[in-house]
């Protein structure tokens, strides 16, 4: 997709590899995941409401606390490693972490915003704080494992050795540098401080066992549709799509009027009240398998197992390894 100079790369999608002795395979026992509403299972729904309908319509047949209508790319990653899905941190209701846990909510930024959720939307639960999270999960779930408690919901000590560990974040400290009015330019400038605190999280959690790492790249937002409808840009040309499926690759599947389907005061879900009676207005498109965006903010399940398509065999990484490849070490 083209961007026309609004796109910002912040991460490049790497894979930090680790000495193995065998070419086989990787069996990583567990996933910790770390991030925003693009890897979000549950997390801000725990803290501050569910997701309403039709989120979750396609594969879960009911909100799923996430912002999509069905799986993530972390969920694909889950189910192609053999896992299950991961379990939000903050969710306190049928939760087990025995293969990892999901640290991820939505607005989350790598960069405190000190605002809070109700003001801007951004997370109180920035990067760093997730990390600190992650620090208390593993040293209490010890304790409770060692003691012999809970073991069929919590994960060994070495599984924290041999984990995979996922960082979908950063999305929103861009976009967030826009909404306050800042240039192009003036954007730029901050992602060397992004980098830097988002380095000292990844050290940390080195620190703490972690050895194989997935970090993925910013998504293509300039392509957006809350993008395109809250800033005055010329509407990126998207190539190809329909080579793939897809159709529409700039209208919401989920929303309410305009241009792109997309109105900030009425997203995915919002009803209102016509004589008397509640009535739904952000609807979900027909044929959401065909479209890319969701609900003009995040990506369809569609769009995102096209990603993890790629992602499974390398075509997208750098370097260009297989995911279950990603515990051996390449000659570079």
């Amino acid at each position: 997709m083209a961007s026309h100079h609004i796109l910002l790369l912040l991460l490049t999608s790497v894979l930090l590899l680790e000495t193995s002795a065998s070419p086989s395979p990787c069996a990583f026992p567990a996933i910790f995941n770390f991030g925003d509403s693009n890897s979000d299972t549950g997390g801000l729904s725990a803290a501050f409401g569910p997701a309403p309908p039709p989120h979750g319509e396609t594969f879960f047949g009911a909100p799923a606390g996430r912002y999509c209508d069905g799986r993530l790319i972390v969920d694909f990653i889950a189910q192609g490693l053999g896992l299950p899905f991961l379990s939000a941190y903050l969710d306190s209701v049928a939760t087990n972490f025995s293969h990892g846990a999901n640290f991820a909510t939505a607005g989350s930024t790598i960069r405190r915003q000190n605002t809070t959720l109700f003001q801007t939307g951004y997370s109180p639960f920035s990067l760093d704080v997730q990390s600190w999270q992650f620090a208390q999960f593993k040293s209490r779930s010890q304790i409770a494992y060692k003691k012999g408690d809970f073991r069929d919901e919590l994960p060994p000590e070495n599984y924290f050795s041999k984990a995979l560990y996922t960082f979908d974040v950063g999305q929103n400290d861009l976009t967030s540098g826009y909404v306050s009015n800042m240039t192009t330019d003036e954007v730029k400038a901050t992602i060397p401080d992004i980098l830097d605190k988002f380095t000292v999280v990844i050290k940390g959690v080195y620190g703490l066992g972690g050895r194989f790492f997935w970090i993925h790249n910013t998504g293509p937002f300039g392509c957006l549709p809350y993008v395109l409808d809250r800033f005055p840009i010329r509407a990126p040309e998207v190539d190809r799509v329909d080579k793939h499926g897809f159709e529409h690759p700039l209208v919401a599947c989920c929303g309410h009027g305009g241009k792109y389907n997309y109105n900030i005061h009425w997203g995915c879900g919002s009803k209102t009240i016509v004589n008397g009676t509640e009535v739904l207005v952000g609807k979900a498109c027909q044929h959401p398998l065909k479209r890319i965006c969701w609900d003009g903010v995040h990506y369809t399940e569609a769009a995102n197992k096209w990603v993890y398509d790629q992602i499974v065999e390398g075509a997208l990484s750098d370097p260009p390894i297989p995911l279950r490849m990603a515990c051996q070490r390449q000659n570079q």
